[in-house]
């Protein structure tokens, strides 16, 4: 629960909130941020059985025309 002094304070000055996160530096941007990009996730290497599941579907959609 907040003291007085912090309501009186948020009641006379307002409330700042934080501003936007800045721009990623460019050796970040070009990281793998998601689970679904890695390598392992794709070919379900990594013991789920619905991304096995998955990964045996995509090899079978390449190979249909080949």
């Amino acid at each position: 629960m907040p003291s007085t002094e912090e309501l009186e304070k948020a009641m006379m000055s307002g409330i700042t909130f934080k501003g936007a996160k800045s721009e990623p530096n460019p050796s970040e941007a070009n990281k793998v941020k998601t689970k679904a990009k890695k390598k392992t996730y794709i070919s379900g290497g990594h013991g789920s059985g619905a991304s096995t599941k998955r990964a045996e579907i995509r090899k079978k959609r390449a190979n249909r025309h080949k």
